[in-house]
């Protein structure tokens, strides 16, 4: 079955895919095989090269076709990294649950939804300036007032004001994107 989707190359001289399936075509293989060696599981692998993929379907950037590997390259070191810190964090998690008396353990299903927040709240510090997130996470989990920041930063107090309040709105956009 051939899928109706394709992507814009720009001009130049013999480019080797043309279209979303051609590439997909073309380097499914060589992307599953590269992740293998980089992934301790062969079905990460396969969720990982198809997700490359899904990346460039959703096109929210404007890819260059014309290098392949080099763009699943990029897009892969991209997919390993998020891989692993879901996995650190969600063995962090499985480690807090261990400390807790057994009457006290979340459902599997509470469980499942704690660990899709905590997963949720990462990508969001993840998309924040250095600055940002520290700032926040020191208000937040630290509990440091405006001034102990500020001081720990090297930076003023309208700053810290600034920086909290870009931290929280990135709060309110994910909260408002996963619930619509």
């Amino acid at each position: 079955m051939t899928s109706s989707f394709s992507a814009q190359q720009p001009p130049g001289p013999s480019a080797p895919s043309d279209t979303i399936d051609n590439l997909y075509q073309d380097h499914l293989g060589w992307l599953r095989g590269w992740f293998a060696r980089r992934l301790s599981s062969k079905h990460d692998a396969e969720d990982l090269a198809h997700d490359a993929f899904v990346r460039i379907l959703a096109g929210r950037h404007r890819f260059d076709l014309s290098q392949p590997r080099a763009l699943l390259t990029t897009i892969g070191k991209g997919l390993v990294a998020d891989h692993f810190r879901r996995r650190a964090l969600e063995q962090a998690f499985l480690d807090g649950l261990a400390d807790l008396p057994e009457p006290e353990l979340p459902s599997l299903e509470e469980q499942a939804l704690i660990l899709e927040t905590l997963q949720a709240v990462d990508r969001m510090l993840d998309g924040l300036p250095r600055r940002v997130r520290q700032a926040f996470l020191m208000s937040r989990l630290d509990g440091c007032s405006y001034e102990s920041i500020a001081s720990q930063l090297g930076v003023s107090m309208s700053s810290v004001q600034k920086y909290l309040a870009q931290a929280l709105q990135a709060c309110y956009r994910a909260l408002y994107d996963d619930a619509h």
